[in-house]
This record gives structure tokens, C-alpha cells and sequence, in this order.
């Protein structure tokens, strides 16, 4: 039997959002795989213009929790689970750089929200790391309060 497939899923406001997770739902029917999920600290709102390295943090690590442990009461396989960098394209860099992976999703907001894919996201994440990669359309989450 071959090993498990090595998937970086990348995502932040759309972490718990649903068609995320039917997508890797999807990817685990097609074959052994196992998911390290990178949430990119990427603020938003006028955060961003405080301070973009710190504002994002807490958030992103709300989204991490939150979708790691929704994976994992969901059946699938969560090797690991990881605050990156503000700049999504550099935390999927980082990522890729220091570990080896076979495929990458990436999960946005829909198209009139998106500030990844008013940057191209998907397409600059596959050509710098060279593995096939998924789009995946999420809705926010909307359930917190105060976020």
C-alpha cells in the first residue's frame, strides 16, 4: 500500500467553512492522505493597518483550533496544525520550504471579498512550490461573536 499522501491545506476566515471541509472529505475518499493545516495570520479590517505582523495572530489561532479539531471529530487524519506568516504566499513558502508535501489547497473567500485572490493566491502558490493545488470557494465563518 502507498504511503499517505501529504496535503498542505491553507486558509484562514474560511478555516471551518463548509465546502472546505467536503473538499477534504473529498480528497481523503481518493486516497490515504494526511492534512497539516496552515493558517496564514493575515489581519483584516483596519487591524491590518495597525499592525500586520501581531493583529492577526489571535484570530488565526482561534481559526486553527477551531478547524483542527472539526477535522478531527470529522475522521480525518490531521498530522499538524500551524500559525505562518501574515503574507499568505510567504507562510505557504515557509511551509513547503521545511517540510515536503504532495498537494496544497487553498481555501478563499468568494471572489468579491478575497483580498488571495485579488493577489492570485492559488496560481502564485503553485507555481512557487510546483504542487497541484485546489481552489476551494469558503463562506466565513460567522458564527463567533465579537470576531
Amino acid at each position: 500500500m502507498a504511503d499517505k499522501a501529504k496535503v498542505l491545506v491553507v486558509a484562514n476566515r474560511t478555516a471551518e467553512s463548509p465546502e472546505l471541509l467536503e473538499a477534504l472529505r473529498t480528497r481523503a475518499i481518493h486516497g490515504p492522505c494526511e492534512f497539516t493545516l496552515l493558517v496564514p495570520s493575515t489581519p483584516h479590517g483596519l487591524a491590518w493597518a495597525a499592525n500586520m505582523h501581531d493583529e492577526g495572530n489571535e484570530e488565526a489561532e482561534q481559526h486553527r483550533a477551531a478547524f483542527v479539531e472539526e477535522l478531527r471529530a470529522d475522521g480525518l487524519d490531521v498530522a499538524a496544525a500551524k500559525v505562518g506568516d501574515p503574507d499568505p504566499l510567504a507562510a505557504i513558502c515557509d511551509e513547503s520550504n521545511f517540510n515536503e508535501y504532495d498537494e496544497l489547497i487553498v481555501s478563499t473567500l468568494p471572489l468579491k471579498i478575497s483580498k488571495w485572490l485579488r493577489v492570485d493566491l492559488p496560481r502564485k502558490a503553485q507555481a512557487a512550490t510546483g504542487l497541484p493545488t485546489t481552489h476551494v470557494v469558503g463562506s466565513e465563518n460567522v458564527v463567533r461573536s465579537g470576531s
